[in-house]
């Protein structure tokens, strides 16, 4: 029997990026969903559970620190695996997004040849609930 794709939350305020995140990950036999703010994230999140959110970090209003601690301190939401997107690339960014919550992290600009397997391999690594 095969298994159900995993559904991918790609969060990101540049249409280009959430484009191009979302048909790399869906080329790759994933199910995307879109959201363009972390409110919009968040609702979406509490509403339909994915099994994974890839979130930027320099979002407008709410960004993806706050999104992300707001993730895990809700528990219909703080088992998703939560992968921070950022073009913020030094160590210390990817220590600050690791203290703030995130499960993973990936800089931009993408390697869209890499993501897919980077977020199976996550994925892979935490049992699905359902």
């Amino acid at each position: 029997m095969k298994e159900e794709p995993n559904t991918i939350l790609v969060v990101d305020d540049n249409r280009l990026n959430l484009e191009l995140v979302s048909d790399v990950l869906t080329s790759a036999g994933f199910i995307v969903r879109q959201a363009n703010s972390g409110e919009a994230a968040l609702a979406s999140a509490r509403a339909l559970p994915p099994d994974l959110i890839l979130l930027d970090i320099g979002l407008p209003v709410m960004d993806g620190y706050a999104v992300v601690r707001a993730l895990k301190q809700d528990p219909v939401t703080r088992d998703i695996i939560a992968v921070a997107l950022t073009a913020f690339a030094m160590p210390e960014d990817e220590i600050r997004a690791r203290d703030a919550g995130f499960d993973g992290y990936i800089s931009k600009p993408v390697h869209t040849r890499s993501l897919a397997d980077t977020l199976a391999r996550l994925l892979h690594g935490r049992s699905r609930s359902s």
